[in-house]
């Protein structure tokens, strides 16, 4: 509509000059020449189809350049899911969960039967997400409960782990495995002993889902793994930031929701 309208106000301005200069300027003679409205119709004619012309190379530039943000995003969202499953596949993370679990096939049959089957639901959730590009909160904590019990049986008391949630906002989404990337992180870079116990703490309210854990830092700190710069990059193809606040006591992370 306002193309069409500026070409008739273009095409208005022009016949007028063009009037003005001709019969006004050089003193050509109306006689025997179009009126105003036929010139005014024959200008119409010819740019309508030249501006539809243009219109239509346009809205075809713009349904290609749609797809190809589309398949960008999923090409994307499938190389997080992608590295995602390395990471938690990968042979240092294997090769603890297989110390533990050849532990307490000594020790205790019973805590070693638990420690696979929750061994085998962390794979089995990772595994799952291939066709997710985002989970509900409420999948994310009933999977964590899992990879928290290996980490459990391999930490024993030397961690703490709270969730202060409200049920309401349970089934917002978020990118899959989010939060348990995070606590590894928390694991990663922090001390974890009974002596100097390291608190994890996760948050769901209204706007974010917040993963916090105070500081302890450890002197090897395992470099491998995805990474928050990483995550971060990932709600950036939905136009979400990671908001992130390190005190000199906390590390904050405030993951917000991809769908209310």
């Amino acid at each position: 509509m306002a193309d069409i309208i500026g070409i008739i106000a273009i095409c208005l301005i022009l016949l007028w000059i063009f009037n003005f200069l001709i019969y006004n300027v050089f003193l050509v003679p109306e006689e025997g020449l179009p009126p105003f409205i036929v010139k005014f119709a024959f200008a119409m004619t010819t740019n309508v189809p030249i501006l539809l012309v243009f219109e239509l190379i346009h809205y075809f530039q713009s349904e290609q350049k749609a797809i190809a943000d589309s398949e960008k995003a999923k090409r994307k969202v499938l190389l997080f899911q992608h590295e995602t499953l390395r990471s938690q596949i990968n042979p240092h993370f294997l090769f603890n969960s297989l110390n533990v679990l050849s532990s307490l096939i000594y020790i205790n049959q019973e805590s070693a039967n638990k420690f696979t089957k929750a061994l085998s639901k962390t794979y089995r959730y990772v595994l799952s997400l291939s066709q997710q590009p985002m989970v509900s909160v409420a999948d994310e904590l009933d999977a964590l409960d899992s990879y928290i019990f290996l980490m459990r049986t391999r930490f024993e008391n030397s961690f703490t782990f709270t969730v202060a949630k409200t049920t309401s906002y349970e089934q917002n989404k978020i990118i899959p495995l989010t939060l348990q990337l995070l606590i590894e992180n928390a694991f990663k870079h922090n001390i974890a002993i009974e002596e100097s116990l390291l608190n994890i703490k996760i948050t769901i309210d209204s706007d974010y889902v917040t993963v916090e854990n105070n500081i302890q830092p450890s002197s090897s700190v395992d470099k491998g793994g995805i990474g928050l710069k990483y995550i971060a990059k990932q709600y950036k193809v939905y136009a979400k930031e990671v908001l992130i606040v390190h005190t000199d006591d906390l590390f904050i992370v405030k993951i917000p929701y991809i769908q209310p």
